[in-house]
């Protein structure tokens, strides 16, 4: 059974051990015993450290006991997407190949646990983090909190189910193609991908990848917010850094402050769902989309149907999923090509066939793209789109092989309408917006000029404000 703790936020959780009304041991014990009572039933946490985490949490309390100066997060219980490298922690990104024990902690991770989080285990991804439906050779499928015969999408899937399920209350995770906003949509909570830089890529990583960016998911926007204030922030390893510190997401109104009223006065939202009938969305979707429009217009935004130029969006992102696959994986293919699922295969020969001249007419795609979205926002504030085409499919399939009778023609096809934002550069986050009347989540995606992430999540928090849909529990 759910505990008083187990739909708080992490910034009432953060608050109570802050304030010595919980230790970090009685919050890690909460946690764990969640974990206990429901992840048989999801199969989101994968692998746990126990020992270690009690460890901590007992360390945790002595440094308050001690007066010590704590962090934002300190005694927090988290897990992490088994993509994020964890010292000592084993990490797979859900393939036999990548099986190991990291010595040194993700960046994300290491300001995690700067900022006082306790670290538990990992969540499951599908392998190597390709497509949005999480399953792999060593765990196994994750489940869809709200409906255990579903999936529960992917990369960032296990992050996803157990912030649905009451596990934790945010998490971090990783988005290329819609890894952070499809398991939003699927799961009701909240998925956010920042700006290109705005959470650093270093080596060993590639420091100037902009594709694929870490990120952040929540029950609610606050939560992302306090995560994104710790998370993010200039690098000197990262050429590409934005420079502003994490601080600037820390803002009043994302404490949910009673006197906080939500409004959208003075705002302009192109709202287009389908991208005007760039993607088919199934009808079930629409259904619950469509009204979200009245919203935007109840809260005083000025709404229109415009949408920008997205024509060569597709080409920018498949040539560049295409060349970060080669990059990344393609030692991997040529050497071990029978232990990897066709899917990483198909994506990484693709990137072994392109040529100079596609990389060439990438860029000039992609300089068009900019241009398309520098005008757009001159005059928007936000475009609002679906966030998943689809409702959460049944789990026992790879992906969606058709949308209401019209087939898709790849693993890729069923989530363009994430997949087209991923090639902009821009912060988008999937938000909470109903239930389809078979029970299932349905995510709406917001999209702002790159940089303007802080105002991106203003407009959010306050769409979640006004519906509340994430109030919507699973009965687990």
């Amino acid at each position: 059974m759910p505990s008083e703790l187990t739909w708080l936020s992490t910034r009432e959780l953060a608050g109570r051990i802050a304030s010595g009304q919980l230790s970090a041991v009685e919050a890690l014990d909460d946690h764990l015993e969640r974990i206990d009572e429901v992840n048989d039933e999801i199969n989101a946490v994968v692998t746990l450290d126990v020992d270690g985490a009690m460890e901590r949490a007992v360390a945790a309390d002595r440094a308050f006991a001690a007066g010590e100066r704590l962090g934002p997060l300190h005694g927090v219980p988290m897990t992490h997407k088994d993509t994020h490298p964890t010292a000592g922690i084993r990490t797979t990104w859900g393939s036999p190949t990548m099986d190991a024990v990291p010595t040194e902690d993700h960046l994300v991770i290491a300001r995690l646990k700067a900022a006082g989080v306790n670290t538990t285990g990992k969540t499951n991804v599908p392998e190597f983090a390709a497509g949005s439906h999480t399953f792999n050779p060593i765990f196994g499928t994750t489940y869809n909190p709200y409906d255990r015969t579903k999936s529960a999408s992917g990369s960032s899937g296990g992050v996803g189910a157990a912030i649905a399920a009451g596990i934790q209350a945010s998490g971090d995770g990783s988005d290329m193609g819609g890894s952070l906003r499809t398991p939003g949509s699927f799961n009701n909570c909240v998925g956010f991908r920042p700006s290109a830089g705005r959470i650093p890529n270093v080596p060993p990583a590639n420091p100037w990848a902009w594709l694929a960016t870490s990120g952040f998911m929540g029950r609610t926007v606050g939560d992302v917010a306090l995560l994104m204030s710790v998370g993010c922030g200039p690098h000197p390893a990262s050429p590409t850094s934005i420079p502003e510190a994490g601080s600037v997401f820390d803002l009043p109104e994302f404490r949910y402050e009673s006197t906080y009223e939500p409004s959208l006065s003075g705002i302009t939202v192109g709202f287009a769902p389908d991208f005007h009938g760039m993607v088919p969305v199934a009808k079930a979707v629409r259904e619950v989309v469509d009204v979200q429009e009245q919203v935007f217009r109840d809260l005083g935004a000025h709404v229109t149907d415009a949408l920008p130029d997205l024509s060569r969006a597709d080409e920018v992102f498949d040539v560049q999923r295409a060349y970060d696959f080669a990059a990344n994986w393609g030692e991997l293919v040529r050497t071990r090509r029978d232990e990897i699922k066709d899917s990483v295969v198909w994506n990484t020969e693709k990137g072994f066939a392109l040529t100079a001249d596609d990389l060439v007419a990438k860029d000039a795609a992609r300089v068009a793209l900019l241009q398309s979205l520098q005008s757009y926002f001159t005059t928007h504030d936000v475009l609002v789109t679906t966030t998943s085409q689809v409702l959460p499919f049944d789990a026992d399939i790879e992906y969606p092989t058709e949308i209401d009778g019209e087939p898709m023609e790849t693993y890729l096809d069923w989530m363009r309408a994430a997949t087209l934002i991923s090639a902009t550069g821009c912060p988008a986050v999937s938000v909470p917006a109903g239930f389809s009347e078979s029970g299932l989540p349905v995510g709406i995606q917001l999209v702002a000029a790159p940089g303007k992430d802080v105002e991106l999540l203003r407009v959010a928090h306050a769409f979640e404000a006004a519906t509340r849909v994430h109030e919507r529990h699973p009965d687990l």
